[in-house]
């Protein structure tokens, strides 16, 4: 975290200006400086001192950029790595960083992608692992790309003054790097018998942490290892468990400082440096991304060492190999207008098999089975980038989430409810069995029944013979939806990045060729268009 300045700088480009980020906060110091203003009490340019200022600012933005057109052709979360460094490969260094990002936005690093790429090609910030969805292949690429700064300068003269600081509005807060507690106040869950799936409400109790959200926010989690994975780990290395390792137990670090699960390219360096012959080669060339025996992809920190049976790193070594335990984000499911002390979030317990263990996810499980009622989990809020609810309450919104994917919608429409917003609410919710997979079965047919749920389209993908889900819906009643859309309406989409968002939008750019008379090209262009404005709206994961 850069150090904050004394004085905040003065608000005064509006985020609607095409700017970055990075952009907006140099230029607002920019413009302070300009017309000798000091900071305090500021009001935000309107829109025709914006116009006005704009051939300042464009200079500015030239002094300080580095020549790149803005465009990002290669923020697509569907695209693969090499697809998405195809794409930037012939754009400055400061570009081609965020290319290798994930391209979800989802903030587990405490930045979006280009301000997380801007903050590394600024070097005021050398962390290379943090973006969780990109896993070891952005870190790998990120490390080549990184390499290049030395050749780079830092920073445009200009620009140093007013340092990139994307976690500035937390500095009073908790926040990423300074979580706070909140405790487990309460866990149900949502599956009834039979269910295949086994996921949970949790409600955090927020008195005394300082933490506030709002709708739309996701919240940051810092959980704890299995024990029993822990305990297997430290026997596989061969020493105590309460081993010394800075100023803690083998155990206590183990549990709640490193990650147990990809092992990182480093804990395989370490182990070439134990052990010889074919093995060693085999470690080097995990080490350097290769996967000679095929399962790369499977090899956890207790795989890793078990692959590699009979090592015995030294433990201080081997906590300084492993990646740090990162926080995941969760999207909130409750509004602080009605439940103003306590956050919820809805959460799907991950459990898979790889050969004879029994693979855990570790925030999930951590809050299925080990986070007892009363226990202290340290936590944030995630501002969220954009996704929120229209500024006029009278706008219809199409809220579209299968599964966990409820859980911002619940909490619009908790929101809604709370200030009598007058816009009509429509939700697409789906899973496999209305049975038992129905989530908030009761709040929602309440909702219906009162007249706030306007409509309720449900898809189930097990409950007839063939697979039937949320995008499926949709197009069945395209034509009121483009009624919905002809009448302003915002879409929100909340779930899996890689399948249920892109057939989404498939399925949305399908309805408006149909029933808004457009050919193809046209359609998908109407929807970028909702993209631009802010009618189309996604929290993907």
């Amino acid at each position: 975290m850069t150090q904050a300045l004394a004085q905040p700088i003065p608000m005064l480009v509006p985020e609607s200006a095409p700017f970055t980020a990075e952009q907006r906060i140099w230029l607002n110091g920019f413009f302070a400086g300009l017309v000798s203003l000091d900071g305090f009490g500021v009001t935000p340019l309107t829109p025709a001192q914006s116009a006005a200022l704009m051939p300042t600012a464009s200079a500015a933005v030239g002094a300080f950029g580095d020549g790149d057109d803005g465009e990002a052709p290669w923020h697509d979360q569907a695209l693969p790595l090499a697809d998405r460094m195809q794409l930037a490969q012939d754009r400055p260094l400061r570009r081609r960083l965020m290319a290798a990002m994930a391209q979800q936005d989802c903030g587990q690093c405490g930045y979006s992608c280009e301000d997380y790429s801007n903050v590394l090609f600024l070097k005021q910030e050398n962390r290379l692992n943090l973006c969780v969805p990109g896993g070891k292949e952005t870190a790998r690429m990120l490390k080549t790309l990184f390499a290049e700064l030395d050749a780079a300068p830092t920073a445009p003269a200009l620009a140093k003054p007013w340092p990139v600081d994307p976690v500035r509005a937390a500095d009073v807060g908790p926040s990423r790097d300074a979580p706070a507690f909140a405790t487990v106040a309460a866990r149900t869950r949502l599956n009834k018998t039979g269910s295949r799936k086994e996921t949970w409400h949790i409600e955090l109790d927020l008195a005394g942490s300082g933490i506030d959200y709002a709708v739309g926010d996701s919240c940051g989690v810092y959980p704890t290892n299995d024990p029993a994975l822990v305990a297997a780990v430290i026997a596989a290395i061969g020493v105590p468990a309460d081993q010394p390792v800075a100023e803690r137990t083998l155990t206590e670090v183990l549990t709640g400082g490193v990650s147990l699960s990809p092992a990182p390219d480093m804990l395989f360096q370490l182990i070439s440096y134990l052990t010889g012959g074919e093995r060693r080669a085999k470690a080097k060339a995990l080490a350097a991304g290769e996967d000679p025996d095929g399962d790369a992809e499977c090899l956890d920190v207790l795989a890793a060492l078990e692959k590699f049976r009979g090592v015995r790193p030294d433990p201080e070594a081997f906590v300084e190999a492993l990646d740090a335990l990162q926080p995941r984000l969760y999207s909130i499911s409750s509004s602080p207008l009605t439940s103003p002390r306590h956050l919820s979030l809805t959460v799907d317990a991950v459990r898979y098999q790889v050969g004879k263990r029994t693979r855990l996810g570790v925030a999930s499980t951590f809050f299925a089975q080990r986070a007892a009622l009363g226990t202290r989990v340290k936590a944030y809020v995630q501002k969220t980038h954009a996704f929120g609810l229209p500024g006029d309450p009278a706008t219809p919104i199409v809220m579209i989430g299968p599964g966990t994917g409820i859980a911002p919608f619940r909490a619009f429409l908790h929101e809604r409810m709370a200030t009598k917003a007058p816009g009509r609410n429509w939700l697409f919710f789906g899973h496999q069995r209305s049975d038992c997979d129905f989530f908030y079965e009761e709040e929602l047919t309440a909702m219906k029944a009162s007249g706030l749920l306007t409509r309720l389209s449900l898809a189930w993908s097990r409950d007839g013979a063939e697979k039937f889900y949320v995008q499926d819906r949709m197009r069945e009643v395209g034509r009121d939806l483009w009624v919905w859309l002809a009448d302003g309406a915002h879409v929100y989409v909340c779930g899996d990045a890689l399948r249920m968002a892109k057939d989404v939008e498939r399925a949305l750019v399908d309805i408006v060729a149909q029933h808004g008379a457009r050919t193809t090209d046209e359609a998908i262009a109407f929807v970028g268009e909702l993209k631009k404005k802010g009618r189309y709206q996604q929290d993907v994961y």
